[in-house]
């Protein structure tokens, strides 16, 4: 079943959000002067209590039985037809996370105390399953308890935790049912009597949590509930539906320490851009409260590069999560132009060997007027490595000069 969560304090309307997008983990609204609204958010993140104790508590009535996975006899068949139908166990993946979780993270001493709750006659007895460290229930099977309850009645339930860890500096118990309580006003009577203790100072601080499963879930009576007027500034209850539930730390979202900081600089921005609330000097706490403008639809949280984007109405259209675009460094100079090196000069060439030594001629009385073949050999000749640079050895005059006999 689906309701509008709107609670009715003194003349003011809240409405608690029920589309909530990360990092929230509750968006409470309510009407301010001038059709402005007023915002109280939380930021989920898991508590670290000294001494903390947790339990959680399963609903042991009748109704439960098929969630069990056990068939209350309404569609027996016979066996040519199958037999009766087999139904599965939704409780035990659903139990073994939730207490397995409050094991390993929150309880101090490493173990969740386990109770069935509303079973025996008329559903006011408990059944205690025992403390569970995160190993054991999660290899624990959750069945149905030795006798489903005839009622459905969250108080002794309540009682129990209550006095059995009077001592501890802070609790924490999840109750889980899947439809109508039997004994709401005897709950909320208790619970007024209880949040004024706490506010005293002669009860330790602790909270609970309904969680609803299955689709006959009484969401209306969780409100009551979640949003019980004690008259004192302590809020014992909380609720959640587990088809709803993102992460397993929704159940936290009502357990915050306003003192608690999840960032050294945020903003909360209207739907222009225009800053609403700056936390830069105080850092971002897990408990915000801020007033937005008329008319405004959404808020933005601008928080560590990333922008948020949450609705104030279930049914309210926000532009998608904007990542705020990385600094732009300023261009790196230009490298200087390295040349490469010369290329390495080509191979010498190989020296031609000279010619070999010829015996001295006979000096003729007249030498011929023509060049001979010899001549145009040695003349041929490279005298240096390097052809450009070497001089023609046409143009030189000869060390000797002979003169052609007349």
């Amino acid at each position: 079943m689906t309701v509008r969560l709107e609670i009715r304090t003194g003349e003011a309307i809240m409405t608690q959000l029920k589309t909530v997008v990360d990092p929230f983990g509750e968006v409470n609204v309510y009407p301010a002067n001038g059709g402005r609204v007023r915002v109280v958010a939380t930021i989920l993140m898991e508590p670290h209590k000294e001494g903390a104790q947790t339990g959680i508590a399963l609903d042991g009535s009748g109704s439960m039985a098929k969630l069990y996975g056990v068939e209350d006899g309404s569609r027996v068949l016979s066996n040519i037809f199958g037999g009766p139908k087999k139904l599965h166990n939704d409780i035990t993946p659903v139990a073994q996370q939730l207490c397995a979780y409050l094991a390993r993270k929150i309880d101090s001493d490493g173990g969740t105390t386990c109770v069935y709750w509303a079973v025996g006659p008329g559903g006011g007895q408990i059944e205690v399953v025992g403390d569970l460290t995160a190993d054991q229930a999660e290899q624990h099977v959750f069945g149905p308890p030795r006798d489903f309850g005839t009622g459905t009645q969250l108080l002794p339930a309540v009682k129990y935790f209550v006095e059995r860890f009077k001592d501890a500096p802070w609790g924490f118990y999840v109750f889980v049912t899947d439809g109508e309580l039997h004994d709401l006003d005897a709950v909320k009577d208790y619970s007024s009597r209880l949040a004024k203790e706490v506010s005293a100072g002669r009860r330790n601080p602790l909270k609970f949590v309904l969680i609803g499963v299955g689709t006959d879930v009484n969401e209306a009576q969780m409100v009551e509930l979640d949003d019980l007027d004690s008259g004192v500034d302590v809020d014992l209850w909380d609720h959640k539906l587990a088809a709803e539930m993102r992460v397993l730390q929704e159940i936290f979202a009502e357990v915050v320490d306003k003192n608690s900081r999840v960032s050294d600089h945020g903003r909360i921005l209207d739907p222009n851009g225009r800053v609403v609330k700056d936390y830069s000097d105080t850092g971002l706490p897990a408990f915000l409260e801020f007033e937005m403008p008329a008319g405004s639809n959404y808020f933005t949280l601008d928080v560590n590069g990333q922008r948020i984007n949450q609705a104030l109405s279930d049914h309210g259209t926000v532009p998608p999560i904007a990542v705020a675009p990385a600094p732009v460094r300023p261009p790196a100079p230009p490298m200087r132009e390295v040349q490469a090196p010369p290329p390495p000069p080509p191979p010498l060439p190989a020296a031609k060997a000279p010619p070999p030594k010829q015996a001295a001629p006979t000096i003729p009385t007249a030498l011929p007027a023509d060049v001979g073949a010899d001549d145009d050999l040695w003349r041929g000749i490279d005298l240096e490595f390097n052809k450009e640079g070497a001089k023609s050895e046409e143009n030189e005059t000869p060390d000797v000069q002979l003169e052609e006999q007349k």
